[in-house]
């Protein structure tokens, strides 16, 4: 009983900000290194037609265990929208993303996300306060490769394809029963002032100095020709 008690605090200080990144600059640090990471990942990483047709993008860093407590924070990250142009990407709002499907988290394994936002349906959810993977929002693991052209049904109709990269590997992940949250505090830190994700993507805010490495990698990787 010792040992359990012992093990499951060790997890919650993982979880709880303190022992996460402590920073913004920290965290889109770690976002733009795995974002880079997983979309130059060979013939495993995420198919670069499909982040061309991407609304959004989302990057979750270093995401800990915590699997068996309930209401833990599983991860915090950042995304960013296509302009209303669909040239460009907006300055990234925040997120907090909890529960679900986390089995795989349990033993204090870190795992980083990216998650694909494909249509204008699901951005319409990522500027509100909440939403639920599998509820609101349909989701899919997403296929990895070159291409997409081995896609299922499943995932050519989802409106958010998953992928993690754990310890060197790379795959789909199904993200079902996932709230995903907005984060006012981190939107706060870095801005310097409370601002919704909305007004954030949709009010041509300019782009922290943080954040300019996060935005210049996704010009990079996923441009429309």
């Amino acid at each position: 009983m010792k040992l359990f008690w012992a093990g499951a605090l060790t997890v919650t200080l993982l979880c709880v900000p303190a022992f996460c990144q402590k920073t913004a600059e920290a965290r889109l640090r770690a976002a733009t290194e795995d974002l880079n990471a997983m979309t130059m990942a060979s013939d495993k990483g995420i198919p670069q037609d499909l982040l061309a047709k991407a609304s959004c993008v989302i990057v979750v860093p270093n995401m800990k265990a915590g699997g068996f407590i309930v209401g833990a924070e599983y991860g915090v990250g950042y995304f960013s929208c296509r302009k209303p142009s669909g040239v460009g990407w907006s300055a990234p709002g925040s997120i907090k993303l909890e529960g679900g499907k986390f089995g795989f988290l349990i033993g204090g394994k870190e795992t980083d996300l990216v998650m694909l936002v494909m249509n204008k349906t699901g951005m319409d959810h990522m500027l509100s306060d909440k939403f639920q993977i599998g509820g609101e929002v349909s989701g899919a693991a997403g296929p990895v490769g070159r291409s997409s052209s081995a896609m299922t049904d499943a995932e050519m109709h989802a409106e958010i394809l998953s992928y993690s990269r754990s310890r060197g590997l790379f795959g789909g992940l199904d993200l079902s029963g996932s709230a995903v949250l907005a984060d006012p505090k981190a939107n706060a830190e870095l801005y310097g002032k409370e601002i919704t994700n909305k007004e954030i993507v949709m009010g041509d805010v300019h782009t922290p100095a943080d954040a300019k490495m996060f935005i210049h990698s996704l010009d990079r990787i996923s441009s429309r020709k």
